[in-house]
């Protein structure tokens, strides 16, 4: 294409800004940055690529004024691709569990540590939305927040709440976990890289799993295997549990 052909930079940008793929290019650059932030950073936990990517795309949505129906239009392939990278988790899963020897020596201490994360991930995020007040339409999102994403928003249908606003939380639990995972842990004395791993699979589903690979191979097995464990009981159990968990939830924590 010669001088005479080329495009003057307004129009190019006239044809970005009513098209879907500007928000697939805002999307994708974020996640860039946020990476190069992360590597430059020693992989620092507070310089979390998901995060730094949610930051840039919001203030970006904001400045250009794009209404989020028009986002979601252009970014909904990542969405679509997010459990297709799920699913694909179980490759490293398969991978890192052939180089753990002594997992059998470890299934009732990770039994105990997938249960109690389970019930407490969702009474205490409950609890706090009942005791300030929040909506019951919001409180019934924090069900199933801290499975990971693509389950979550399946389960939030099945239990008659907003896939969206569950979306929401899971990726808020997931971001936070990743970021302050290192601190608690550190925090509470622990240090085998399986109890480190395992913990924020299950607390921080595919957002801290991806953290933990990033600083160590059995850490990121064990995050992996927490995750889809955990999804998987929450799949099963949340939407059997609720019938029964919702009414004893308003008695004890009243609006």
């Amino acid at each position: 294409m010669n001088s005479a052909q080329r495009l003057p930079i307004a129009e190019i940008w006239v044809y970005l800004s009513g098209s879907p793929l500007l928000a697939l290019i805002l999307t994708l650059a974020g996640y860039q940055l946020g990476l190069l932030v992360y590597e430059r950073s020693g992989r620092h936990p507070l310089a979390n690529p998901v995060a730094i990517a949610v930051l840039c795309v919001a203030i970006a949505i904001s400045v250009l004024d794009m209404p989020y129906a028009r986002y979601f239009e252009g970014a909904q392939f990542v969405h679509f691709l997010l459990g297709t990278a799920t699913v694909s988790l179980a490759v490293p899963i398969y991978r890192g569990l052939r180089a753990v020897p002594d997992l059998r020596s470890r299934v009732l201490p990770m039994a105990a540590a997938l249960l109690g994360g389970s019930l407490t991930s969702i009474l205490s995020a409950v609890a706090v939305a009942r005791l300030t007040g929040v909506d019951t339409a919001l409180t019934q999102g924090l069900y199933a927040k801290s499975v990971t994403a693509p389950i979550a928003m399946g389960v939030a249908e099945r239990i008659g709440a907003s896939p969206t606003l569950t979306a929401v939380f899971a990726v808020s639990t997931g971001v936070l976990g990743a970021v302050l995972a290192r601190f608690v842990l550190d925090r509470c004395g622990s240090r085998a890289w399986w109890q480190r791993g395992f913990a924020i699979g299950v607390a921080a589903h595919g957002i801290g799993t991806s953290r933990a690979f990033s600083v160590s191979q059995e850490a990121g097995a064990y995050a992996s295997l927490a995750m889809g464990l955990h999804g998987v009981l929450g799949a099963l159990v949340i939407p059997w549990l609720m019938p029964w968990l919702v009414p004893w939830l308003l008695r004890v924590w009243p609006a």
